[in-house]
């Protein structure tokens, strides 16, 4: 079954579900139908005039007691031509025969009825090879001193011969409405699994070609149509992602570029200066090999930013409860270190939020770079953290209005600050993990000059339970 296409199985089944059914009504209409026919069967033998009692005299009287239906040649004018028959039991077992072509067994039942021991009594018997239905009930009079009782019979086939008729007439019906079942089934089954069949042919061409860009058109609001969208919305998922990871990667080499030229450069400069036996002046060999430092050291930061963003791009890492008040501490003291003649003024007050540690630490960390950075010498850094908002102010040049809006995004970097150190991820890095912590981050314009960064993280003034959601 497993083997079979799918709309093949839906027609199987379909017709397998409408054969139960059919059979299931077929049978309840057979047996109402056969209850039914009995049923008229008894009660048509229970009417009083179907042998009237001036038959049965006639036939006692007459032509005294005749056990079995006489020839055709002794019947004229009786009732043998009819389908009931009927006799007269007396209780000592004798029956005398009054109309029809059948002779009815006496069983002890119709001797006890014919006894006035029971008022009467329903039964079949065989006679002559087929099954007869039999009444038996009590008569007045007697005959030879004993009582009697008339037994009325008529054919089961009066009954089993519709029965057999309706039988094939069902099952010819049933085997028709299975097999237009069937054919139903097929139909439907194409009709409902064509927007299936163009959501394979679609996933087929994106296989075979990688076009993300390909869209399955929806229509309606049933599975197959929330199929087609979740699929959608999985492509332009793949697509954005796609685009991301070339974008990152187009900007990585650009800014790659940069240091590893100056680096070939510098290197060039002194494997000539061997190479020619002329020796750099010692001033300008300083200078070469704190600049070749200085490009590596840009490397490094350049490829441990692009390190931390690809980790942030990945999967959303498990959080937990974080002190936010005490990795700021831990930033502060890692930021005083590189501005050490810098003033950092702090007010930290207790606050606990869901993120992850090492994350959010490198966050603050480089807002806090940004400050110590971009701050005069002996210039003022104001940190504070209360009601989960932080921020940090510094009293630099400040940002441009014209250049705020793309102060988040990778690799950009405003034109005064180019000469600085720095790989222009710091800031994307720091709104990649306020947003995966449920928070958000913007810097504005700070009164009175420079820059205010303002970071805000759900959370609580109190360390909540270990089962806090």
């Amino acid at each position: 079954m497993n083997r079979l296409p799918l709309r093949s199985r839906l027609a199987l089944l379909t017709a397998a579900a409408v054969a139960v059914a059919v059979a299931a009504a077929a049978l309840a209409c057979w047996l109402i139908t056969r209850d039914q026919l009995y049923s008229q069967l008894d009660k048509s033998l229970r009417q009083p005039d179907l042998v009237p009692i001036s038959v049965i005299n006639g036939t006692l009287h007459q032509d005294g007691c005749h056990p079995n239906p006489p020839t055709d040649g002794d019947a004229v004018g009786r009732f043998i031509s009819t389908t009931t028959s009927a006799q007269v039991v007396l209780a000592g077992g004798t029956a005398c025969w009054v109309q029809g072509h059948d002779s009815i067994p006496v069983t002890e039942a119709d001797q006890q009825v014919a006894a006035e021991q029971t008022p009467g009594v329903l039964h079949t018997v065989t006679s002559g090879g087929h099954k007869l239905r039999v009444f038996t009930k009590p008569v007045p009079g007697s005959l030879a001193g004993q009582t009697l009782a008339v037994s009325v019979a008529r054919p089961l086939s009066d009954v089993t011969s519709p029965l057999t008729t309706l039988a094939w007439v069902l099952l010819a019906v049933a085997g028709i409405g299975v097999v237009g079942a069937g054919a139903a089934g097929t139909v439907i089954a194409r009709a409902g699994l064509r927007p299936v069949d163009q959501l394979t042919g679609t996933v087929e061409h994106i296989a075979r070609t990688e076009d993300l860009s390909v869209r399955i058109p929806v229509e309606g609001g049933d599975e197959i149509a929330r199929l087609s969208e979740s699929f959608n919305a999985m492509t332009a998922a793949l697509a954005s992602s796609r685009e991301r990871q070339q974008q990152l990667i187009a900007d990585a080499g650009h800014e790659l570029r940069t240091p590893l030229t100056s680096l070939r450069t510098n290197i060039e400069l002194l494997e000539r200066s061997e190479a020619s036996g002329r020796a750099l002046p010692p001033d300008d060999r300083r200078a070469l090999l704190a600049s070749v430092k200085a490009q590596m050291t840009e490397l490094a930061v350049l490829i441990g930013d692009l390190q931390e963003l690809s980790r942030v791009d990945a999967a959303a890492p498990a959080l937990q409860v974080v002190a936010l008040h005490e990795v700021t501490e831990t930033a502060l003291r890692r930021a005083r270190l590189r501005g050490p003649d810098l003033k950092i003024m702090a007010d930290v007050e207790p606050w606990f939020v869901r993120g992850e540690s090492a994350a959010l630490e490198r966050a603050i960390v480089n807002l806090m770079d940004n400050a110590v950075k971009f701050s005069p010498a002996g210039g003022v850094v104001e940190v504070r953290l209360a009601g989960g908002q932080l921020t940090v102010r510094d009293h630099g040049p400040g940002i441009p209005a014209e250049d705020l809006p793309h102060v988040f995004e990778r690799f950009w970097r405003s034109p005064s600050a180019r000469s600085l150190p720095g790989s222009g991820l710091g800031l994307s890095i720091v709104a990649r993990t306020v947003q995966q912590s449920g928070g958000d981050i913007s810097l504005t314009p700070a009164h009175g000059g420079g820059t205010l960064a303002t970071l805000r993280l759900p959370g609580a003034p109190t360390e909540p339970p270990a089962s806090f959601p």
